[in-house]
């Protein structure tokens, strides 16, 4: 992952899979980026979850998803929610960038279909395995 191109290219298909329309693309493309076992963790979760953990005198929970089938479960909601009904695409906010060997940072928006604006946006930390694969993907909503 060292060559800038080879990072390019890989966080390209990590943001596609967020927009892909046809659900057994988007299920290979699942299977191709992530590790049998990979996690990816929403580090800080939606405001009413973090309301219903603090009145029931619980720390603010981080989200996870693990595996092939949660995950594109987890993939699979979010384009239903935000791409499928013509709203919004996921794009690059910027190039994404290694942080350390197999450690990239990739920073996302959310555009309007309409307006071309980004209306939300986040990064992510991608951990991969040996194999190209994510292990572990920390996602962080709203990061600026």
């Amino acid at each position: 992952m060292s060559n800038e191109l080879d990072v390019k290219q890989w966080a390209e298909r990590y943001i596609a899979q967020w927009n892909e329309p046809d659900p057994a693309t988007r299920s290979a493309l699942i299977r191709e980026l992530w590790a049998p076992d990979g996690i990816q963790v929403l580090v800080d979760p939606p405001q009413e979850i973090r309301a219903a953990a603090t009145a029931l005198a619980f720390p603010v929970p981080p989200l996870e998803v693990r595996g092939h089938d949660a995950l594109d479960a987890r993939v699979s909601r979010a384009y239903e929610m935000f791409v499928e009904p013509g709203e919004h695409v996921f794009e690059a906010a910027e190039e994404a960038y290694p942080l350390m060997p197999n450690v990239l940072a990739i920073r996302w928006s959310m555009v309007s279909t309409r307006t071309g604006e980004a209306v939300g946006g986040g990064l992510d930390i991608l951990a991969l395995d040996g194999d190209g694969r994510v292990r572990t993907d920390h996602q962080f909503i709203g990061a600026s």
